[in-house]
């Protein structure tokens, strides 16, 4: 378990959100921090822009390679997230969307979508909403104490995030879970850093 979660105080877990990025740099992984920052910078603000608020397939599947690029690459879910009809897409994520700020409601409702599980449909969710849902990660799942083995189901996201949301709080107003899942994640050192605690093991 990494340290920083058990920390009460604000300025690890500033140290380790504002090294996300050098972090995201560290995988050495190809188009990771391009992706990354258009799913932190750009697509918030395209959700938003919107009347009522909704993704595109084609946001739904650049997501799908940037949740993929910062942690496993499954090759026949991306496949299949881009089966999706475009019109179904837009029908589906704006009525998740519509649903905020129920704890679980739109990941639920998201996850109905062809190739798309709890934790893509909680990056969508986190991107819309940060201030309410963190993506579900499975190294920042892993470093919260009382979660048990990671499941990628609705329930067991459903208490991560209600964990994440709560150290949100504790750690004051300006916070989100979002913030806070990134922070974790980079405090790790991402899939790299857990490769590299692995072998040494």
């Amino acid at each position: 378990m990494s340290s920083l979660w058990l920390e009460s105080s604000l300025t690890p877990w500033r140290q380790a959100l504002d090294s996300y990025s050098a972090v995201i740099a560290a995988q050495g992984v190809t188009r990771l921090a391009e992706l990354d920052a258009w799913y932190r910078d750009e697509l918030p603000t395209a959700i938003e822009k919107r009347h009522p608020r909704h993704a595109t397939l084609a946001e739904l599947v650049k997501l799908t390679e940037w949740k993929m690029a910062r942690g496993v690459w499954r090759a026949p879910n991306l496949v299949l997230v881009k089966g999706n009809e475009a019109e179904a897409v837009k029908r589906t994520t704006t009525a998740a969307l519509a649903s905020a700020p129920h704890p679980t409601a739109p990941v639920a409702a998201l996850a109905k979508l062809d190739g798309v599980g709890p934790a893509t449909a909680s990056a969508l969710a986190a991107a819309a909403e940060p201030s309410v849902y963190p993506f579900f990660d499975e190294l920042v799942a892993g470093e919260v104490p009382g979660l048990g083995p990671v499941k990628w189901t609705l329930a067991y996201y459903a208490k991560y995030a209600e964990a994440l949301r709560e150290r949100a709080r504790r750690l004051g107003a300006e916070w989100t879970p979002a913030m806070v899942e990134r922070a974790v994640w980079a405090s790790v050192g991402g899939k790299a850093g857990a490769r590299a605690r692995a072998k040494a093991r």
